[in-house]
């Protein structure tokens, strides 16, 4: 048997000559391994890859255009052709409803790809050597300083550089925030309710246990006995109501008593539009609650930019989780966030995303009667009567080209057997030109729903 090479590019494992060459590349267009439209490369790049002469590829690539699984044209090389039998529609796209009205999600339109891309052109451009090595566990230095700074403006967290820590989201932060309750003792963590199911997953999965804070009209209910507790307090998600200061003092006194600890989750803290953004619950007791943050509402959930400010007890056992996962933020995201922070960048996007977002509560308010919470960041929730009317709202809305969220069919409970009901309505979600017509759709579609404050 002659020696068998293998071509790199292709992942090609083919003994020599130019028959042994046609029937490995017969095989991987007739396999699909190589689907239609896949560009091969080019003759003296594999021949050189597989040690053949040129003309060995030449005469492959020949052979396999003739017998019409390859076709070559010049100027755009050889591909694979398409060999489905006449007749054969291509494989369908799942349909895609017209309008997303989904929670979770800032409009990704607004993203500010200018200013992004100018950042990075001008970070990298005087970034030092050095900056691309492995960074410290915190983050860069420069981003902890500036994030610092602008929290300490923007959402009134008394912190320094040295209590930050980046992260890549939320979740992350969550993920190594659970560890490190978990490594001082912590057994349980009290949770929202309702609150994201995933949230209590990712916790979960760190070994600890949840339990229920139930939610009304004031905010979220102390702990019991739990170790620590997950709050959204500036604007509860999903009912967006805001902690009152009663329930503010006793989860603050909680936590002191009991040597507590309070994570606070401030998802969507700087898009308040009836008054000015509540403070930080972290400025009242830095010792006991960590402030957490990310650009996924401000900027775009893909960035996977996120901080932690963490009281000092906690800082080592939130690092040695950092080291234990393995995530961090690449070091050209970091400068450029900084960088946005720096000149103020970050601010004037977020003013003008504030606007944008304050018109679209306002006349989603104006449409629909009456919505849970205040007027604030990028969701509002409407009371249905029963589950049964959500679940027809939704299905209806799907067969109408909306994509809606039911507080019951995303397992926001946690527990069955709740009686309450309603929609969730991401009204950032849609594009700027969408938006209008989504509003119109969800107005009619919602005409003779059965509406129930809870």
């Amino acid at each position: 048997m002659g020696k068998r090479v293998l071509g790199v590019d292709l992942h090609l494992d083919v003994g020599t000559g130019r028959r042994a060459l046609e029937a490995a590349l017969r095989d991987a267009v007739s396999s699909g391994r190589l689907p239609a439209g896949t560009k091969l490369p080019g003759s003296r790049s594999l021949a050189q890859d597989l040690g053949v002469a040129r003309g060995t590829v030449v005469e492959a690539y020949a052979q396999l255009v003739a017998e019409g699984r390859l076709v070559s044209a010049t100027g755009s090389g050889t591909r694979v052709a398409d060999t489905r039998p006449p007749g054969k529609p291509a494989p369908e796209t799942p349909s895609r409803a017209g309008f997303d009205l989904r929670p979770g999600r800032p409009d990704l339109g607004l993203f500010p790809r200018a200013l992004w891309a100018a950042s990075v052109r001008r970070t990298l451009a005087a970034a030092s050597r050095e900056s691309m090595d492995y960074s410290d566990l915190a983050g860069l230095k420069g981003l902890r300083e500036a994030v610092a700074t602008y929290l300490a403006r923007a959402r009134g967290v008394r912190v320094d550089a040295g209590a930050v820590v980046i992260t890549s989201g939320f979740t992350h932060g969550l993920a190594v925030l659970a560890r490190a309750l978990r490594d001082t003792g912590v057994r349980t963590i009290g949770t929202e309710d309702p609150g994201l199911a995933h949230h209590r997953s990712v916790i979960h999965a760190a070994g600890l246990a949840t339990t229920p804070l139930a939610v009304d009209a004031e905010g979220a209910a102390l702990p019991g006995d739990a170790g620590a507790a997950l709050l959204t307090p500036a604007h509860q998600h999903p009912r967006g109501v805001v902690l009152s200061p009663d329930r503010r003092a006793a989860f603050l006194a909680w936590a002191r008593e009991h040597d507590g600890i309070v994570v606070e989750d401030d998802y969507d803290g700087e898009f308040r539009y009836d008054q000015n953004p509540v403070g930080a619950l972290q400025a009242q007791a830095p010792d006991h609650v960590v402030f957490a943050g990310s650009t996924s509402k401000t900027l775009a959930p893909g960035l996977r930019i996120g901080w932690l400010v963490v009281p000092g007890r906690l800082r080592i056992p939130v690092l040695d989780a950092v080291a234990a996962t393995g995530a961090t933020v690449g070091t050209p995201a970091q400068l450029a966030i900084a960088d946005l922070l720096d000149r103020g960048d970050y601010d004037r996007h977020v003013r003008r995303a504030r606007q944008v977002y304050r018109k679209r509560r306002t006349e989603l308010a104006a449409r629909l009667a009456p919505l849970d919470g205040i007027p604030a960041g990028l969701h509002a929730l409407l009371p249905l009567a029963s589950r049964q009317e959500e679940k027809r709202v939704i299905d209806a809305g799907l067969a109408a080209g909306l994509r809606l969220q039911g507080i019951n069919a995303a397992g926001y409970w946690h527990s069955a057997g709740r009686p309450e009901a309603g929609l969730i309505i991401g009204y950032a979600t849609p594009p700027q030109h969408a938006w209008r017509p989504a509003l119109d759709a969800l107005t009619e579609l919602l005409a003779d729903a059965a509406i129930k404050p809870w």
